[in-house]
């Protein structure tokens, strides 16, 4: 490509992504790379299911089992859902928000680039001597320090990449939606997808540096002799769990706040009404952002923390139970007396609605210290994280990808198609998670290769809902691939009778994309 090429006109093929500062072709770059892991990350998730769909050791090592656990769990929080987000914030927030791109072009680039390389570095330890991070997606010390396989110091500077990426992204939303609305858009009149981003960031800011420094003082245990997280040094493996918690509780709300703001756009959209509660929804979601960072040594009932310690931290989780019901009542009585329609982004946020208030109730139970005390490392736990997670965080990301694929391409999706997926994957996930509460109840353990006896029927169960749901996946990928080769055009009513609350067909590009200095006659006087 020559200077001549690199001046006038937009660059061709590979390096028009490379260099990219356009927040929709970077946007796009984010969503692919999320679904790319997320199906590489549910094909770990197969292996242990299918390694648990019989008692026995049958098709993997357990120390290759314990792997797979490790990783499904890092590549689908930090691979898979929080690039998703970080693409639809991206692609949606300045055409919400009325700015003609990111506030900082260049830096969004980078913040995109250094994700393929960290999670390439942190893929390729499974190929290493003694392999891959065997030690849980919540890496304990001193499992994880004294006792890791060499590759472990990869995993470290990987997450120390992914840290950057969401501080970059994060400065970049906040500078967006603060300077760059357009006149008369004050913050009580954004949407709430736009506001749960901006409490978002503020999350991630906050959290990111403690995940940086909990693993640099793993890299200091491992290489340089300190004793952090090692009694015999004078050192406390209780401290990495705290360190690990402060950011880890903040963390999963920085997964499902970006979700309500999806959900919060959809439902009035198809009821035909506006949001019930604009306000208290805002107030909620910066109560939940604050309660998240006071709550974090729930995760760690069982470790021998005084009383008031327990009452505490069991009293303030519950208290979050407020703010997130507000949201729930808020979104039933959006839908109350609507004129409802049930396209596929309607069934996904109908869906999220249902099942994340199912996940939140057992996340009381859990809070429930005694009750904890049982319920702790039991695949209870899985199935209640995993009930926020996945019709949670994931139903409400394939949510938005229905709902903005007409205006990201221009086409009309298959609706016949993606209400197939929608069932298959509604069914899927339900077959794959409900009867692991059952399981963990009757006191089957988290993170184990076999099992006894008596739990082999619902691990069955689960087993088949766990391929059900993933391969329903493929459609979803051959529904999007559909959409972007054409079909019918999406026009400015592109939901039939949602008038007013819909967006209008593609955008157009911005006339500029920062690489050189715009044309003032372009630029409209305002």
């Amino acid at each position: 490509m020559s200077a001549h090429d690199h001046h006038h006109g937009p660059a061709k093929g590979l390096s028009r992504w490379l260099y990219t500062t356009n927040h929709k072709d970077i946007g796009s770059m984010y969503l692919w790379f999320s679904f790319a892991m997320f199906l590489l990350g549910g094909t770990f998730a197969l292996v242990i299911r299918a390694e648990l769909f019989q008692p026995g050791l049958q098709f993997v090592e357990p120390n290759f089992f314990n792997q797979m656990t490790t990783m499904h769990g890092l590549v689908m929080v930090f691979g898979a859902v929080m690039p998703a987000f970080v693409g639809l914030a991206n692609w949606m927030i300045p055409l919400m928000i009325g700015a003609p791109d990111m506030a900082l072009p260049r830096m969004n680039n980078w913040s995109f680039w250094i994700l393929p390389f960290a999670f390439a570095m942190l893929v390729s330890t499974l190929f290493m001597e003694g392999g891959g991070p065997n030690f849980g997606w919540t890496f304990y010390a001193p499992l994880s320090t004294t006792y890791a396989p060499a590759s472990v110091t990869f995993f470290i500077f990987a997450v120390h990449i992914m840290g950057a990426s969401s501080i970059m992204g994060s400065i970049n939303v906040i500078a967006t939606i603060l300077n760059m609305r357009a006149p008369g858009m004050t913050l009580m009149k954004m949407p709430l997808f736009v506001w749960t981003w901006l409490i978002t960031a503020y999350l991630l800011i906050a959290v990111m540096p403690v995940l940086a420094g909990v693993v640099t003082m793993m890299l200091f245990d491992i290489h340089f002799g300190t004793s952090f997280f090692s009694a015999a040094g004078g050192g406390d493996p209780v401290l990495f769990q705290h360190l690990f918690w402060f950011f880890g509780h903040p963390e999963v709300y920085i997964m499902i706040l970006p979700a309500f703001g999806i959900v919060s756009a959809i439902i009035p959209t198809f009821a035909r009404k506006r949001l019930f509660g604009y306000d208290s929804m805002v107030y909620a979601t910066a109560s939940i952002a604050f309660l998240s960072f006071i709550v974090w040594a729930h995760h760690m009932f069982t470790v021998g923390m005084p009383l008031a310690g327990q009452l505490f931290f069991m009293y303030a989780t519950m208290l979050i139970a407020v703010p997130t019901g507000v949201k729930v009542f808020n979104w039933v009585a959006t839908m109350f007396r609507g004129a409802m329609t049930f396209e596929t982004p309607m069934l996904f946020a109908i869906a999220f609605v249902v099942l994340f208030t199912l996940g939140g109730f057992t996340g009381v139970m859990l809070a429930i210290t005694p009750a904890d005390f049982q319920y702790h490392d039991t695949y209870f736990v899985v199935a209640h994280f995993h009930y926020v997670l996945v019709p949670g965080a994931v139903f409400s990301l394939m949510a938005a990808a229905y709902y903005w694929l007409p205006k990201w391409t221009g086409y009309m999706y298959d609706e016949t198609l993606g209400k197939l997926h929608f069932w298959l994957s509604f069914i899927g996930v339900n077959l794959l998670f409900f009867p692991q509460h059952f399981l963990g109840l009757a006191g089957m353990p988290r993170r184990i290769p076999d099992y006894a006896l008596q739990f082999a029927n619902f691990n069955w169960i689960s087993s088949v809902g766990g391929f059900l749901f993933g391969f329903s996946q493929l459609i979803l990928l051959f529904v999007v691939i559909k959409c972007i080769k054409g079909g019918k055009k999406a026009t400015a009513q592109v939901w039939e009778g949602a008038q007013g609350l819909e967006w209008t067909v593609p955008s157009p590009a911005p006339y500029h994309t920062f690489e050189t200095p715009p044309d003032p006659s372009l630029i409209k006087a305002q």
